[in-house]
C-alpha cells in the first residue's frame, strides 16, 4: 500500500483545520426584522472588518521541483534523493517544452528511482500521441473522468498495487506521466 496519499491527507486536513480557524466568524441572519432606530449603531459594538492576507494562487513555473506536492519534494531531499531532468517523450517523440524528471539517490548505483513528467500539449497532439501508444500496445484507461494510456502491465518494469506500470494522462492542454498510474496522484499541473 502506497503511505505517500495518507501522509498528504493528514497534511491537507492539518493545512484546512490552521485555515479555518483564522477565518471570520459567519453572520448570523436575523430570524425577525429588526425596528429601525434613530440613534446610530455604538461604534463600541460595531466589529472591525477582519482583514485577510492574499492567497497566492500556484503560478509557479514548471519545473521538477513545482510539479511535485512540496511534502513530496520533503521527503526526496530527506532520502537524500535528488533529481535528473530529461526531455519528455513519447515513445521516440520529443514533447517541446515538457520535461520528465529521475528522482533517485544518485550516490550510489541503483535502480531504484521515480519518474515524473509534464507536458503541455494541444488537443491534436494529444489525439495523435494517445493513437501512437496504443498502436504500439499500451493500453487505455478510462477511470473517475480521466484518461489514462499505460504499457502493457506484462511488458511493465514495475507495476503499482492496481497493477499499472508507466502511465501517461492526458488532460486538456496537457500530458503528464509517471513511472506507474498511482505515482500521478503526486503530480500537481501548472
Amino acid at each position: 500500500m502506497n503511505r505517500r496519499i495518507p501522509v498528504m491527507a493528514l497534511a491537507s486536513i492539518a493545512v484546512l483545520a490552521g485555515v479555518s480557524g483564522c477565518a471570520a466568524e459567519p453572520e448570523v441572519a436575523p430570524t425577525s426584522t429588526p425596528t429601525p432606530t434613530a440613534s446610530a449603531p455604538d461604534p463600541a459594538s460595531t466589529p472591525e472588518p477582519v482583514e485577510t492576507e492574499p492567497v497566492e494562487t500556484p503560478g509557479a513555473e514548471p519545473t521538477c521541483e513545482t510539479i511535485l506536492e512540496p511534502s513530496t519534494t520533503a521527503m526526496f531531499a530527506e532520502q537524500g534523493w535528488t533529481f535528473k531532468q530529461r526531455e519528455f517523450r513519447i515513445g521516440e517523440d520529443i514533447v517541446e517544452d515538457g520535461f520528465e524528471c529521475v528522482w533517485g539517490d544518485y550516490t550510489v548505483p541503483s535502480d531504484h528511482v521515480q519518474v515524473f513528467g509534464w507536458a503541455p500539449m494541444d488537443a491534436g497532439a494529444s489525439t495523435s500521441a494517445q493513437q501512437k501508444l496504443l498502436s504500439q500496445g499500451w493500453l487505455r484507461a478510462d477511470a473517475d473522468g480521466h484518461l489514462y494510456i499505460t504499457e502493457d502491465p506484462d511488458n511493465a518494469f514495475a507495476v503499482d498495487e492496481d497493477g499499472y506500470g508507466m502511465t501517461y494522462e492526458f488532460g486538456d492542454g496537457w500530458v503528464t506521466l509517471a513511472d506507474t498510474r498511482q505515482g500521478l496522484l503526486l503530480i500537481q499541473r501548472p
